[in-house]
Protein backbone atom coordinates (compact mmCIF):
# COMPACT_ATOMS: atom_id res chain seq x y z
CA UNK A 1 0.00 0.00 0.00
CA UNK A 2 2.87 2.40 0.68
CA UNK A 3 4.23 2.06 -2.83
CA UNK A 4 0.87 3.04 -4.26
CA UNK A 5 0.63 5.99 -1.86
CA UNK A 6 4.15 7.09 -2.75
CA UNK A 7 3.37 6.94 -6.46
CA UNK A 8 0.15 8.88 -5.95
CA UNK A 9 2.01 11.61 -4.02
CA UNK A 10 4.68 11.75 -6.70
CA UNK A 11 2.08 12.17 -9.47
CA UNK A 12 0.30 14.88 -7.47
CA UNK A 13 3.59 16.70 -6.90
CA UNK A 14 4.46 16.51 -10.59
CA UNK A 15 1.03 17.78 -11.57
CA UNK A 16 1.32 20.71 -9.14
CA UNK A 17 4.80 21.52 -10.45
CA UNK A 18 3.67 21.37 -14.09
CA UNK A 19 0.70 23.65 -13.38
CA UNK A 20 2.90 26.15 -11.57
CA UNK A 21 5.37 26.16 -14.48
CA UNK A 22 2.55 26.68 -16.96
CA UNK A 23 1.27 29.63 -14.93
CA UNK A 24 4.76 31.12 -14.76
CA UNK A 25 5.31 30.67 -18.50
CA UNK A 26 2.00 32.41 -19.30
CA UNK A 27 2.76 35.27 -16.92
CA UNK A 28 6.25 35.71 -18.39
CA UNK A 29 4.87 35.48 -21.93
CA UNK A 30 2.32 38.18 -21.16
CA UNK A 31 5.00 40.41 -19.66
CA UNK A 32 7.13 39.96 -22.79
CA UNK A 33 4.09 40.69 -24.96
CA UNK A 34 3.43 43.85 -22.98
CA UNK A 35 7.02 44.95 -23.51
CA UNK A 36 6.78 44.18 -27.22
CA UNK A 37 3.59 46.21 -27.59
CA UNK A 38 4.95 49.08 -25.49
CA UNK A 39 8.01 49.30 -27.73
CA UNK A 40 5.74 49.44 -30.78
CA UNK A 41 3.77 52.26 -29.12
CA UNK A 42 6.97 54.16 -28.28
CA UNK A 43 6.51 54.14 -24.50
CA UNK A 44 9.39 55.07 -22.20
CA UNK A 45 10.93 52.65 -19.69
CA UNK A 46 8.57 53.43 -16.79
CA UNK A 47 5.51 53.34 -19.04
CA UNK A 48 6.72 50.08 -20.57
CA UNK A 49 7.05 48.45 -17.14
CA UNK A 50 3.56 49.62 -16.11
CA UNK A 51 2.06 48.52 -19.42
CA UNK A 52 3.67 45.06 -19.21
CA UNK A 53 2.15 44.63 -15.74
CA UNK A 54 -1.26 45.67 -17.07
CA UNK A 55 -1.05 42.99 -19.78
CA UNK A 56 -0.27 40.36 -17.14
CA UNK A 57 -3.28 41.59 -15.14
CA UNK A 58 -5.52 41.46 -18.21
CA UNK A 59 -5.02 37.71 -18.42
CA UNK A 60 -6.98 37.25 -15.20
CA UNK A 61 -10.20 38.63 -16.69
CA UNK A 62 -11.27 35.35 -18.29
CA UNK A 63 -9.91 31.93 -19.15
CA UNK A 64 -7.81 31.66 -22.30
CA UNK A 65 -5.83 34.21 -24.25
CA UNK A 66 -8.66 36.21 -25.78
CA UNK A 67 -8.64 38.84 -23.02
CA UNK A 68 -4.94 39.55 -23.61
CA UNK A 69 -5.37 39.65 -27.39
CA UNK A 70 -8.31 42.07 -27.06
CA UNK A 71 -6.30 44.36 -24.79
CA UNK A 72 -3.23 44.38 -27.03
CA UNK A 73 -5.24 44.85 -30.21
CA UNK A 74 -7.29 47.67 -28.73
CA UNK A 75 -4.30 49.47 -27.24
CA UNK A 76 -2.16 49.16 -30.38
CA UNK A 77 -4.95 50.37 -32.65
CA UNK A 78 -5.73 53.25 -30.25
CA UNK A 79 -2.06 54.24 -30.43
CA UNK A 80 -2.27 54.37 -34.23
CA UNK A 81 -0.24 51.21 -34.82
CA UNK A 82 -1.27 49.25 -37.90
CA UNK A 83 -1.72 45.70 -36.63
CA UNK A 84 -4.18 42.83 -36.64
CA UNK A 85 -5.06 39.82 -34.54
CA UNK A 86 -2.85 37.50 -36.60
CA UNK A 87 0.24 39.60 -35.87
CA UNK A 88 -0.55 39.62 -32.16
CA UNK A 89 -1.09 35.85 -32.13
CA UNK A 90 2.24 35.36 -33.93
CA UNK A 91 3.98 37.56 -31.35
CA UNK A 92 2.22 35.61 -28.59
CA UNK A 93 3.54 32.33 -29.98
CA UNK A 94 7.07 33.73 -30.25
CA UNK A 95 6.96 35.17 -26.73
CA UNK A 96 5.65 31.84 -25.39
CA UNK A 97 8.82 30.17 -26.69
CA UNK A 98 11.00 32.97 -25.26
CA UNK A 99 9.27 32.75 -21.87
CA UNK A 100 9.71 28.97 -21.69
CA UNK A 101 13.41 29.29 -22.59
CA UNK A 102 13.95 32.01 -19.98
CA UNK A 103 12.27 29.98 -17.25
CA UNK A 104 14.12 26.78 -18.20
CA UNK A 105 17.37 28.75 -17.89
CA UNK A 106 16.43 29.83 -14.36
CA UNK A 107 15.68 26.32 -13.10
Amino acid sequence: MTTFDDREKAFEAKFAHDEEMLFRVHARRNRLLGTWAAERMGLDAAETEAYAKSVVQADFEEAGDEDVIRKLLGDLISAGIDTDEAEIRAAMDAKQVDARRQLMGEV
